[in-house]
C-alpha cells in the first residue's frame, strides 16, 4: 500500500502536511487509520442511515408519479321479498395521478435532498470520531509501552542501587535502615511496573477496539502536521470544513424548506383518475333454480380539485411547528459554530501546553540526570545517604514519565487540531485507499424506480469500493 507523505491540503493559504511513510516491519499510525477505517462498524451504521436518507428522496420523488392498482371483489346479496339472490364478481384497474399541488411535492423533495446532504456530513463527522480514536489508541500504546519500558529500568537500577546498599550495610559503611529504604523504594517501583503493564493491556484493547486488530510492533510517529499561522485561521478554516458545521448548515436549509411546505399544504391539489374494469352478474331464482348471468364492462375519466376549507387548526399548528424547528436549527448552527471554535481553541491550547512542557522537561532531566550521576557519586564517598541517592533517581524517572507523557499529548494535540479543522479524513490524509462514495446508491434509487433493484445497487457499490475483499 502506498502512503502519500501529505496529510493536509491547502485551505485559506494555510498548508498542512505530514509524512506518514513507514517501515515495513512496524504498523504505523497510518496502518492504524486505515484499519480503523475498513473494519469500523460505527461506519458502516451510518452508512446505512444515509442509505435510508436516500430513500426518502426516492419516497418523496414518488410522490409526483401515477399510483396504479387492482381491486377484485365478489359479492352476494338477497333482498326481501326476492325469492333469489344475485352474485357479483368485478375486476377493476385503477390510476390516479397528481398533476398540480401549488410546489407542496417538490417542496418535499428539496428538504429530502437537504437531509441527505446533512447525514452525509454527519457521515465524514464519524469518519473523523473513528480516525481520532484510532489516533489516540495508537499514541495511547506507544504511551504505554515506553512507561513500561521506562518502569523496568527503574526496577533494574534501584535493584542495583539496593545490592550496593547491602555491600555498604555488609561493610558497615551504612545502616540496616538505609538498607530498608532501598527495598521501599524498589518494591515501589516494581509495583508501578506493574501498573505500568495493566496500562498497558488496557491501551492494547483499546486499539483493539479503534482499529479491529491487535497492536503489533508500533512505528515512531510521523512528522507533526505543519500549523497554522495562528489560532485566529485555524478557526476560519474549521468554519469552512468542519462537517458539524456543514451537518447544521444543512438541517438549517431543510428546516426552512420545512416551513414553506407547511404553508403549501393550506394549497389546493389537482389530480387526475382514470378507471377500467369488468364486472359479471348472476342472478338465481330459488324456486326455479334457473339464473342468467350478464357481463358488464366499465370506464371513467376524471379531475378532481380538492381544498383544505378548515382543518380544526391543525394546518396552522404545522405551520407554527415548522417555524419552530426552522428557529431551533438556525440555533444548533449557531451552537455548532460556537463548540468547532472551542474544540480548535481547545486543541492549539494543548499544543501550545505540551510544547513548552517538552521544552521545560528537556531541561529538567538534563538537570535531574547530572544530579543523580553527582549524588551517586558523593554517597561512595560517604558524603550523601542512601535516601539521597533513591530521591536523585525518582526525580529523574519522574522527570522521562514526564516527557513520555507531553510527547504523547503534543502529538495528539495536533490531529485533534485537524479533526477540529475538519481535516482528519482519508481524503486529507491520503491515506491511498479507496473510500466509500455516498453517491453511487443516491445515484441508483434517487428516481425511484419502478422495480425494486436497490439491493443489487448495493452490492455493485459495495463491490466497487472493495468492501468485498
Amino acid at each position: 500500500m502506498k502512503i502519500i507523505p501529505n496529510l493536509g491540503r491547502v485551505a485559506a493559504a494555510v498548508t498542512f502536511s505530514v509524512s506518514l511513510a513507514l517501515p515495513a516491519a512496524a504498523d504505523s499510525l497510518a496502518d492504524a487509520m486505515v484499519s480503523a477505517y475498513r473494519s469500523s462498524a460505527l461506519i458502516e451504521q451510518n452508512r446505512a442511515v444515509l442509505r435510508a436518507a436516500d430513500e426518502d428522496v426516492a419516497s418523496s420523488v414518488a410522490q409526483l408519479r401515477p399510483v396504479l392498482q387492482w381491486v377484485a371483489s365478489h359479492q352476494i346479496s338477497r333482498t326481501e321479498g326476492n325469492h333469489g339472490s344475485i352474485r357479483s364478481s368485478s375486476l377493476m384497474i385503477g390510476a390516479e395521478i397528481p398533476l398540480y399541488d401549488w410546489g407542496r411535492s417538490q417542496l418535499a423533495i428539496d428538504a429530502a435532498k437537504e437531509q441527505v446532504l446533512a447525514t452525509r456530513q454527519a457521515l465524514v463527522g464519524i469518519e473523523q470520531d473513528v480516525l481520532l480514536q484510532a489516533t489516540n489508541a495508537f499514541f495511547s500504546v506507544r504511551q504505554a509501552t515506553e512507561q513500561v519500558a521506562l518502569q523496568e529500568n527503574s526496577v533494574r537500577v534501584l535493584g542495583q542501587e539496593r545490592q550496593a546498599a547491602q555491600d555498604r550495610f555488609d561493610v558497615g559503611e551504612i545502616t540496616v535502615t538505609d538498607v530498608s529504604l532501598a527495598e521501599a523504594r524498589l518494591a515501589a517501583s516494581r509495583a508501578a511496573l506493574a501498573a505500568a503493564e495493566g496500562d498497558l493491556e488496557v491501551a492494547q484493547e483499546q486499539y483493539l477496539a479503534a482499529t479491529g486488530k491487535q497492536p503489533g510492533t508500533l512505528a515512531a510517529p510521523p512528522p507533526l502536521p505543519t500549523l497554522p499561522a495562528n489560532v485566529e485561521a485555524a478557526r476560519a478554516v474549521a468554519q469552512k470544513n468542519h462537517p458539524a458545521i456543514k451537518q447544521a448548515q444543512r438541517m438549517a436549509a431543510a428546516a426552512e424548506l420545512g416551513v414553506a411546505a407547511a404553508g403549501a399544504e393550506r394549497n389546493p391539489n389537482l389530480s387526475a383518475n382514470a378507471q377500467v374494469g369488468v364486472g359479471r352478474d348472476y342472478e338465481r331464482d330459488t324456486f326455479t333454480g334457473s339464473g342468467d348471468y350478464e357481463t358488464r364492462g366499465t370506464a371513467s375519466v376524471g379531475l378532481e380539485l380538492s381544498q383544505t376549507i378548515y382543518s380544526g387548526g391543525r394546518l396552522p399548528a404545522e405551520h407554527r411547528k415548522a417555524m419552530a424547528s426552522r428557529d431551533e436549527a438556525r440555533a444548533v448552527l449557531l451552537n455548532t459554530a460556537r463548540d468547532v471554535n472551542e474544540q480548535v481553541g481547545t486543541a492549539w491550547a494543548n499544543i501550545s501546553v505540551a510544547g513548552a512542557q517538552l521544552g521545560a522537561i528537556d531541561e529538567q532531566i538534563a538537570a535531574a540526570q547530572q544530579a543523580y550521576e553527582g549524588v551517586r557519586e558523593e554517597a561512595q564517598l560517604g558524603a550523601r545517604t542512601t535516601l539521597d541517592v533513591l530521591d536523585a533517581e525518582q526525580s529523574l524517572l519522574e522527570a522521562r514519565a514526564d516527557k513520555i507523557s507531553a510527547e504523547a499529548n503534543l502529538q495528539l494535540a495536533h490531529y485533534q487540531l485537524l479533526a477540529a479543522m475538519g481535516l482528519l479524513t482519508v481524503e486529507d490524509l491520503k491515506l491511498g485507499i479507496p473510500t466509500y462514495d455516498p453517491s453511487e446508491y443516491y445515484k441508483s434509487v434517487r428516481d425511484a424506480p419502478y422495480t425494486s433493484k436497490q439491493g443489487e445497487s448495493l452490492d455493485r457499490v459495495l463491490r466497487a469500493i472493495g468492501r468485498e475483499n
